[in-house]
């Protein structure tokens, strides 16, 4: 049985994550219920930041909130002093209220809308990652008439995939976001932005894939990209101060998975950008990396009530708890795999198989297929683990559905970070139709 971060099995044979019973935390709060292990949050962006420490180069960690964004999340994010990704003018407004410093926020996303980069120029943020030619002349015309030159990374795409441990070195042109590489558009991108006095063109920024576990395509994506350097260098004497190679770390959801050190990943980093700069004769620029998933994903374990089984003879028994794609869609969206324990009686012995069901109103609604249990009864607790990145940042009403309540638990205490949605928050912004008049 493989537990993540302070998850173990206590004397009352109960999961317990941070020193605290997930069963207590269940009948406190409710389920299903998110469960986070601040602690292991913690081991994991101090991993990624003391192995730029220890090779004295000069970084930043910039946390992708897009996995899961919370004002407690944001907070604990600067307490661990790492910077910050945002992808939409809500994730801004979250980070703004949680007292993040602008000046570490860093802006993505292919279509910033005028009220977005508005926001985003008035409080000043860090950097704004121009996606395509609209941002460019937006954010140009934006800058002027807010008086400011406006730091920015540029986005490129490298033509290269990478997903686990597959990597594809062509068709990544096919792409919504980012200026190609390799068909000129890069090119016609940066001549514009250095143009313009509207711009600090700080240096490049590619993503090349999600749940990666090797370290070659950012090898690849990093020779790619300074390679470009190296043309742009001649042609208009631009050198880089940032390199962004972006994030996608994977991390441990079944025992399928096989994910390398925090450590590993930079440190293969590091050796390219180090290898590309010393080739090309220029100084060495500051890395910036963005894990989102392999910060949180693993922290975050989800609790839900089990009521109703469904036997069909000889070929599956069902169970359900009490949540589903409305917590956790990935499952739904592209077949994503967990596994899970049954929080009060972890120490029992498996007598069955069973394929665990959401209760939307939907049949694809199924959280794990084939999954070795003791006998499931209904009230009994199920902890389904890793669904820390994008279980709560997706979670939706489907069926209305309320989302459930996010708690942080560290050292034997717990902190509740989001409340559970009620009933009144479902219809808090439904307008009724006017009445009508008789005639």
């Amino acid at each position: 049985m493989y537990f993540h971060g302070t998850s173990r099995v206590n004397e009352k044979g109960h999961l317990e994550i941070g020193g605290v019973d997930v069963v207590d935390l269940a009948q406190e709060y409710g389920t299903p219920l998110y469960i986070y292990d601040v602690a292991l949050i913690r081991e994991r962006a101090r991993a990624f930041k003391q192995t730029f420490e220890k090779h004295g180069v000069k970084a930043q960690v910039a946390y992708a909130s897009k996995a899961f964004s919370t004002v407690a999340m944001v907070q604990l994010v600067e307490e661990e002093g790492l910077s910050l990704d945002v992808v939409s003018g809500g994730e801004l407004y979250t980070a703004l209220k949680a007292g993040f410093p602008p000046e570490r926020i860093h802006f993505h996303g292919n279509n910033k809308s005028y009220e977005e980069l508005e926001m985003a120029l008035q409080h000043e943020i860090g950097c704004i990652v121009v996606d395509n030619f609209y941002e460019l002349s937006l954010l140009e015309q934006l800058s002027k008439q807010h008086g400011v030159t406006t730091s920015v990374l540029l986005r490129v795409t490298p033509g290269i995939e990478a997903h686990t441990h597959d990597y594809i070195l062509t068709g990544q042109e096919d792409s919504k976001f980012g200026f190609d590489l390799n068909n000129g558009q890069a090119d016609e991108a940066i001549e514009k932005a250095l143009a313009s006095s509207s711009f600090k063109v700080l240096g490049l920024h590619c993503h090349i894939g999600s749940q990666i576990f090797e370290t070659t395509g950012f090898v690849l994506a990093a020779r790619k990209i300074f390679k470009k350097i190296g043309d742009w260098k001649e042609k208009f004497g631009f050198v880089p101060e940032v390199v962004n190679l972006g994030g996608g770390f994977g991390i441990r959801y079944t025992s399928e998975d096989d994910p390398i050190s925090a450590s590993m990943y930079v440190e293969q980093i590091i050796d390219e950008v180090k290898k590309q700069v010393a080739e090309l004769g220029i100084p060495m620029p500051e890395i910036w990396i963005e894990p989102g998933r392999s910060l949180v994903g693993d922290a975050g374990t989800t609790i839900y009530s089990i009521g109703s089984r469904k036997e069909v003879p000889n070929v599956r028994q069902y169970v359900a708890v009490d949540g589903g794609m409305s917590d956790n869609i990935r499952p739904a969206l592209y077949e994503a795999k967990y596994e899970a324990v049954l929080a009060n009686r972890v120490l029992d012995e498996n007598e069955e198989v069973v394929s665990i069901a959401g209760k939307c109103c939907e049949s694809g609604d199924m959280l794990i297929w084939d999954l070795p249990l003791p006998k499931a009864q209904a009230g009994d607790y199920l902890a389904v683990f890793c669904t820390g990145a994008y279980g709560y940042s997706m979670a939706n009403n489907y069926n209305r559905i309320p989302r459930p309540a996010v708690v942080f638990v560290e050292n034997g205490e717990a902190q509740l970070v989001v409340k559970r949605e009620t009933y009144e928050d479902l219809v808090r912004l439904d307008v009724p139709l006017k009445a009508k008049v008789n005639k």
